[in-house]
């Protein structure tokens, strides 16, 4: 798009080539002056107070003409975007909206404030985003209780006299122009409704029988005009309705199909040029709004980043979440910009709201010429780029909505005989009997498909999935989980209409129920959670703790406590089953994947301490000078979680005991620790309607279970060191504060290292580390021959060596357990093979957790994949290596401990 350089060029071609805008300069003598003398900015200020002397609706529509006059002018010249333009178009029309409506108040009702009655703005008006000759469609909505009245008139009387009035005012032509037409048929069952409609009656409209389209529209709703507590009641009920959590995909096959018959009605025929339809053509305006407000539908009722009305802020937003790739994200925007210009031209020609390139060429030339191009060619020109990639990307996007149909490999017929031979020429195995499975679904079986939508969507995606199923590694515990599946799921028609969606999930699916016993069970509780699977970024790892943290406080307005605590079950939950779904899919390492776990447990740990506390504290108040504080030891304190891990903490406060909290009911600070740790303990551990979060052991606090659940930092100061245990100085090795101000961290840090660092006796130290280890295998059997965290040489040997030394030398104190063994290594005191077994160890347990459980020997097909996990080529020689691996750590534990006792 062409930039200029002046005001008076862009005023040239404005009279040469725009009647509308040669009126406006005529009914306004001296305005362009007034721009080129006094800037933008200030011309705009001055049009906000002028023609004040006439009555509102002249002033309104002389305001208008002249703001038509100036947007005009100085987009022409480049010294306005589109989004500028749009968005000066969309507050002048809030404007003059409240100014009518106030007028109208003040006819009818004088003594009575401007309330009971609210304009909610959609479409371009409600996303900021107004054309520049466009209409406004606003829905009217009346409080019936607070609506101001005349004597004897009914408020649905009044209510519809003040529409109609304010449709008057704003739509109504006269010498001086008009200023907004106005189109309600968006409103509910327009055809049959008044123009004005209660809130309530509104609002169960959209809750029980609103269309798919009206969802959409929804997306770029506010309150506009009118009463703004009324309006934003509205929309605040309206937010689920909009914002749906768990999405039914049928909803976007809706949207997908409604653009394809679009694109069916308009593009009859028709190419880029003459006629072409800059808004409902391929690659035209409505397919940039619509793939943004579909891929907003999908994930904003998850992510409230996302709830932004304006296309051009709403792509971004996609980017920045990961949804949309960023450079389709800018292409949309900078072609969307492009498409608008062109559009506003067309309507700066005559003040139609037209969106279609003229039929004539003197005509395409006039509005090229208006641009500032040579003629209606190089306007094609500029369009092609824009409506071809624009096409290309809607594309893809209405593709996946058909992939899973194109992609049916298996016809399925209702005869078990013809049907047992399609599954047979699929490559299913035992085909009759799973012939007789596929009938018993569909006869109803399984409870969610006794109703139509929910056999509808699973014979939708039924031969597909089956397909997927013959290319399964393990084909028999892929169909056995996934029969479990269905008969535990609540409903199955949003997970089928999600594989139908998104067809490469049906692959991701297949390898969960392959492979992952303890994936498959979570998905059967919740079978939503593969709608955290539907975009890329699902497989990338989940950020650091603190932007967890702000993931998981993302909250609705009005949210109660139990609220919070569901909403971090449930997105907690979610990001876990993505690390396991990672894992699986071999994405990441399996380290790195531990790591994820623990960052979100310690997000989890931080968020529901918070949220305990603030419930906490509105009843029992501050205690002065003191603050809570939470230590994890373990795998979390070491920073590597497995999936089926517990959480080791140990709750402390700052400050003296003997205070008292300032609450309405104080208690004495052991007293209010004690029972905010339970607190916090509920919050992270108590099942709710979202399910389970995590266990959390406490045992190792100081006095173990007879101790108290917290303590203050002197007691765990003065308990370190002089009645600890070997074994609890071991644990203080992986010690690590999850929850606290900085200054309680570094107080307690270093409490922690003075505490390790102390001398100590070293041969009592290892006989006691000794005696541990083996009291611990007597009590502690291996679950199977595959369980590396058990077995002699196994993880928990490595961790008794690891912490002998870091104590008996006061050296390489780190709660990762791999940078401990560094620091050994370089210390001289562990050989590099100890820190190779760590790692080997480590990567099988994680992946064991998920994929064999019980440490039995997996199935072929799950051993490739983990070997794959482990960095072996195969399973043979991963058992190799990791015999080898306990041998090594078997060789360092006699060099430390002696020959190895007959228990262990």
């Amino acid at each position: 798009m062409t930039a200029h350089s002046s005001f008076a060029d862009a005023a040239d071609r404005a009279r040469d080539h725009a009647p509308f805008l040669a009126s406006a300069m005529d009914r306004n003598p001296g305005l362009l002056d007034r721009l080129e003398n006094e800037g933008i900015d200030a011309t705009l200020a001055w049009l906000a107070q002028a023609y004040g002397d006439a009555g509102v609706a002249e002033t309104l529509r002389r305001r208008k003409n002249a703001l038509a006059l100036v947007l005009a002018v100085a987009d022409l010249a480049g010294a306005l975007s589109v989004d500028q333009v749009t968005r000066h178009l969309s507050d002048f029309a809030d404007q003059a909206l409240d100014a009518s409506l106030a007028d109208v108040f003040a006819r009818r009702t004088p003594d009575a404030p401007v309330q009971g009655f609210a304009v909610i703005a959609l479409g371009k008006h409600g996303g900021q985003e107004l054309n520049y000759s466009s209409d406004i469609d606003p829905i009217f909505i009346y409080d019936p209780d607070t609506l101001p009245c005349r004597a004897r008139e009914e408020p649905a009387d009044a209510a519809q006299r003040i529409a109609r009035q304010l449709i008057d005012m704003m739509s109504q032509r006269d010498g001086h122009g008009y200023v907004f037409r106005m189109d309600l048929r968006l409103r509910p069952a327009a055809e049959v409704t008044p123009l004005a409609i209660p809130v309530d009656a509104a609002l169960s409209h959209y809750e029980s029988q609103a269309l798919t389209w009206e969802q959409a529209a929804f997306i770029r709703s506010r309150a506009a005009a009118g009463d703004r507590g009324l309006g934003q009641y509205f929309m605040d009920a309206l937010r689920p309705f909009i914002w749906r959590r768990s999405l039914d995909f049928g909803t976007i096959d809706e949207i997908a199909s409604l653009t394809r018959q679009i694109r069916d009605h308009y593009n009859k025929g028709q190419k880029l040029g003459p006629g072409f339809d800059l808004k409902r053509g391929r690659g035209g305006i409505r397919e940039v709004e619509f793939f943004t407000q579909a891929h907003q539908l999908i994930h904003g009722g998850r992510d409230p980043a996302l709830r932004v009305r304006p296309t051009l802020e709403a792509l971004p937003a996609l980017a920045a979440q990961g949804i949309v790739p960023a450079e389709e994200a800018d292409l949309l925007a900078q072609h969307y910009r492009t498409l608008r210009t062109f559009e506003h031209r067309l309507q700066m020609v005559d003040d139609q709201q037209t969106h279609s390139l003229p039929i004539d060429r003197d005509a395409m030339d006039n509005v090229a010429r208006l641009h500032g191009l040579a003629d209606g060619a190089a306007m094609v020109e500029e369009l092609r780029t824009a409506t071809g990639d624009v096409a290309t990307i809607y594309d893809g996007l209405i593709a996946s909505q058909k992939a899973s149909e194109d992609d049916a490999a298996i016809t399925l017929s209702s005869d078990p005989e013809l049907l047992a031979e399609a599954l047979a020429g699929a490559g299913l195995a035992e085909p009759e009997a799973l012939a007789v499975r596929v009938q018993a679904w569909r006869g109803g079986a399984v409870r969610a498909l006794r109703s139509a939508a929910g056999r509808k969507a699973f014979e939708e995606v039924l031969p597909a999935l089956l397909a997927a199923f013959a290319d399964a590694p393990d084909q028999s515990a892929a169909l056995n989980r996934f029969d479990d599946v269905l008969r535990q799921l609540p409903s199955t028609v949003n997970v089928f209409r999600l594989l139908q969606a998104r067809p490469a999930l049906m692959q991701t699916l297949v390898d969960v129920l392959s492979h992952a016993p303890t994936l498959a069970e979570s998905l059967a509780r919740r079978g939503d959670l593969l709608d955290g699977l539907i975009d890329a970024s699902a497989f990338d790892l989940v950020g650091g703790v603190d932007a967890i943290v702000q993931r998981l406080s993302r909250e609705e307005p009005g949210d109660d406590y139990q609220q919070r605590l569901d909403a971090v079950r449930v997105r907690v939950g979610e990001m876990r089953f993505a690390l396991g779904v990672q894992l699986i899919e071999g994405r990441h390492d399996p380290v790195d994947i531990a790591g994820g776990y623990a960052r979100v447990a310690e997000a989890a740990i931080v968020r529901l301490a918070n949220c305990a506390i603030s419930e906490f504290t509105a009843v029992h108040g501050q205690m002065p000078e003191s603050e809570p504080v939470i230590l994890a030891l373990g795998r979390l304190g070491g920073g590597a979680l497995t999936h089926a891990s517990d959480l080791d903490l140990i709750f402390l406060f700052s400050g003296e005991i003997g205070g008292e909290s300032d609450g309405r009911r104080p208690l004495g600070s052991t007293q209010y620790y004690n029972r905010l740790a339970q607190r916090v303990i509920a919050a992270l551990t108590v099942p709710t309607a979202a399910g389970a979060l995590y266990e959390v052991d406490t045992r190792l606090r100081p006095n173990g279970a007879q101790g108290l659940l917290a303590v203050s930092f002197a007691s765990f100061d003065a308990y370190q060191r002089s009645q600890a245990w070997t074994w609890e100085h071991m644990a203080l090795c992986r010690a690590r504060v999850v929850y606290g101000s900085q200054s309680s961290r570094d107080r307690l840090e270093t409490i922690i290292g003075e505490v390790l660092h102390a001398p100590r006796d070293v041969a009592q130290t290892v006989a006691d580390v000794l005696k541990m280890r083996t009291d611990m295998a007597a009590h502690k059997k291996p679950l199977g021959p595959l369980d590396v965290k058990l077995l002699p040489g196994g993880l928990v040997d490595i961790e008794f060596i690891v912490h002998a030394l870091q104590l008996t030398h006061r050296t390489a104190f780190h709660p990762d357990l791999r940078t401990a063994i560094a620091g050994l290594v370089d210390a001289g005191l562990a050989e590099p093979a100890l820190s190779e077994a760590h790692d080997l160890m480590a990567r099988l347990l994680i992946t064991l957790r998920l994929v064999a459980p019980d440490c039995a020997v997996p199935p072929p097909a799950s051993q490739a994949l983990i070997a794959r996990a482990c960095g072996h080529a195969d399973w043979a020689g991963l058992v190799q290596a990791v015999e080898a691996a306990r041998a090594s750590v078997q060789t360092a534990w006699e060099n430390l401990f002696g020959t190895l006792t007959s228990a262990r």
